[in-house]
């Protein structure tokens, strides 16, 4: 974004021991591992398919019971699976970013908990139903959530902190999860309509769901890599940041909508999904440092390798299918519990 300019000294200079070259190599790495694993997860499922039956079900004109299950079912539920991991693990990525915060998540700053609440609210007592009318309740909720927990959080004489913005979003989050209980468990219509989307689930998820989201997802994540170099800028600080030339402001405001964007379209498709936005950055900058211009790019690959192997966990593991939501919720807590007792929550 030309409004956002940033030079490139403003590149963060720990973290950059890693060359341009070996950055390329995890990327193509990344990628291949994430086609590996997209055709893996048309062969899983609760009627394991051979490598000729899937190819025949791909390939074949007509349509017979494999045909239907693959072409309807998983392939659509694999697309979503990443284009709903790049979303999150970006989101995650950019909250990070732009509070500072290495425990910043999407769950953690309670934005999928208001997303939550405004779906159940649109299901209760507007009628709202399908993926493309809980959209844009996903995404008011995301909004008014991202803008909550900010303002809260940078409230008082020493502005924001990362356990004062944690602590926002955790009580946020848990008021709007109690809310959205109290609405579901009163409106049985509601309960039936959203009880297996609450989990976190990519079962039954056809081609409809992915075209009604598609479009949100992709706009958000072209615009975070415009937002890369000026949030490596910020990364030095504000009064840093501003003599560089970065318009903090506009960055914080753009970076919060990209956010509830992708946020607000992931919740929508999938439910609620928790630890994804964490795990998917630390994992990044583990393997290329800070610098946002990698970070980003490398979250779309990441998260996805993630949320696809938490779906094949849960179908391995369950014969009725373990929802995704409960997989990333057990491999996430432990990860989140490692960087408190590590302190990183003292800054990125």
């Amino acid at each position: 974004m030309s409004a956002l300019p940033v030079p490139r000294a403003a590149t963060p200079a720990h973290g950059t021991h890693r060359s341009a070259r070996s950055r390329t190599l995890i990327l193509l790495g990344g990628i291949i591992v994430l086609v590996v694993l997209a055709a893996l997860s048309l062969f899983v499922g609760s009627g394991r398919l051979s490598i000729a039956e899937t190819w025949s079900a791909l390939t074949g004109g007509e349509l017979d019971a494999t045909g239907i299950i693959v072409r309807d079912y998983r392939v659509p539920r694999t697309i979503l699976a990443i284009i709903v991991g790049a979303g999150l693990g970006v989101s995650g990525a950019l909250i990070q970013a732009i509070t500072r915060n290495p425990l910043a998540d999407p769950g953690i700053l309670g934005v999928n908990a208001g997303s939550y609440l405004c779906v159940v609210i649109g299901a209760a007592f507007f009628g709202a139903g399908g993926t493309l009318g809980q959209v844009w309740w996903a995404l008011g909720g995301a909004l008014v959530t991202s803008v909550a927990v900010y303002l809260i959080g940078t409230a008082g004489r020493h502005g924001a902190s990362p356990v004062q913005l944690v602590l926002t979003g955790v009580a946020l989050g848990a008021i709007f999860t109690g809310i959205s209980s109290a609405i579901t468990l009163l409106t049985p219509e509601a309960f039936d309509r959203l009880r297996f989307w609450a989990a976190g689930s990519l079962q039954g998820r056809q081609m409809d769901t992915v075209l009604a989201v598609a479009p949100f997802l992709i706009l958000g994540l072209i615009i975070a890599l415009t937002l890369a170099s000026p949030l490596n800028a910020l990364a030095l600080g504000d009064e840093v940041a501003r003599s560089l030339g970065t318009r903090v402001a506009l960055l914080r405001a753009v970076a919060i909508i990209v956010i509830t964007v992708l946020c607000g379209a992931a919740t929508a498709a999938v439910g609620p999904i928790g630890f994804l936005g964490l795990m998917a950055p630390h994992a990044v900058r583990s393997l290329v440092g800070p610098d946002q211009r990698w970070v980003i790019p490398l979250s779309m690959i990441g998260a996805p390798i993630i949320f696809l192997t938490a779906d094949m966990i849960g179908r391995i593991l369950v014969a009725t299918e373990l929802p995704v939501g409960i997989v990333t919720a057990f491999l996430g807590a432990p990860i989140l519990i490692w960087l408190v007792r590590r302190k990183e929550a003292k800054g990125l």
